[in-house]
């Protein structure tokens, strides 16, 4: 009994505290992991997962197409940098807005639709924008991708951070991915936020209580579109490349896989869905060539015994 009532006060304390919890596990996550550039891929991929979840997990619309807009935040800051030598910081928050105005172009298309009709729309006009930039070979080197996405040491004040050495890397990467976690935060716990899962819930309702159902689902999935965007622009910082496969549909899928995995409408979720997927990735292509038919058994039992993904039953018991 003791340890329920334990479990139960902390499921409203980690809510409550939930940046700052994040926040700290995130900073401790590269000590425990076997290599650092591991830790990189899982903390951008899990933001992309953040991202998505809006779409998915707090507004209840099944994308297929959020590739898109995380392919071209990285094509957006990798060719100003690669091509144009412009200042990181304005390549970064320029693929940010490039991501949120495709998620508004699509939006504005798809929005409209429901269920499966909204996922098939997405994910046909996020290929469209897939084949656009694998034929713009000149802008973004087509299939072999684009190379020489380079930001040099950075000074701060008589201090120089080399971005060569991975876990100064992650920790700089760490700086946007909280910042965007906090904003994340905000979003969820405003009015905005309280609408999403009203539409989530029950969308005839919310229609029915005078919100502007199509206009709020817009607005979300252009928010989703601009933690996507960033996502994708520091993964071009991270690799130094960008590559087409980041606006394929495989990708799209991974991250709807990694959403379901750490718990699709959760806060932290998306990060335990991104570790759990890649740790597994990893594992698992060190052992078979066919770690994709393990992982998707692996995939099948925890939705079938977790439905509500991994962090979302702990959320759950904790409550319990």
């Amino acid at each position: 009994m003791k340890t329920r009532s334990t479990l139960s006060a902390l499921a409203p304390a980690a809510t409550r505290h939930r940046v700052l919890l994040s926040i700290a596990v995130l900073a401790l996550f590269p000590l425990v992991m076997p290599f650092h550039a591991l830790a990189i891929n899982i903390l951008l991929f899990g933001l992309f997962a953040a991202g998505y979840n809006l779409t998915f997990g707090y507004t209840g619309k099944l994308s297929f197409g959020h590739a898109a807009f995380y392919g071209t935040g990285a094509y957006g800051c990798g060719i100003l940098i690669a091509n144009h030598g412009v200042p990181w910081p304005l390549a970064v928050a320029a693929g940010v807005v490039l991501g949120g105005l495709v998620a508004l172009l699509i939006g504005m298309l798809a929005i409209r639709t429901r269920g499966i009709y909204f996922a098939m729309v997405t994910l046909a006009l996020a290929q469209c924008v897939y084949f656009a930039a694998f034929h713009s070979t000149s802008l973004t080197g087509g299939d072999n991708g684009l190379r020489g996405v380079n930001v040099p040491a950075l000074q701060l004040g008589g201090w120089q951070l080399d971005l060569l050495q991975p876990l100064n890397r992650y920790y700089f990467m760490l700086v946007f991915v909280a910042v965007a976690i906090w904003v994340l935060s905000r979003i969820l716990n405003s009015p905005f936020g309280a609408v999403l899962e009203a539409i989530r819930e029950n969308e005839q309702r919310a229609r029915a209580s005078g919100f502007d159902v199509e206009r709020t689902k817009l607005l979300s999935f252009v928010i989703s579109g601009l933690f996507c965007g960033l996502a994708g622009a520091l993964t071009a910082i991270n690799l130094a490349t960008v590559g087409i496969d980041m606006l394929s549909y495989h990708t799209s899928g991974q991250v709807m896989m990694v959403a379901l995995l750490g718990g699709m409408g959760t806060f932290f979720g998306p990060f335990i869905g991104a570790g759990t997927f890649l740790a597994m990735e990893h594992a698992l292509t060190a052992v078979t060539e066919r770690w994709q038919l393990i992982v998707g058994v692996m995939f099948i039992g925890l939705v079938l015994f977790f439905p509500k993904g991994i962090w979302g039953s702990l959320l759950a018991r904790m409550e319990r």
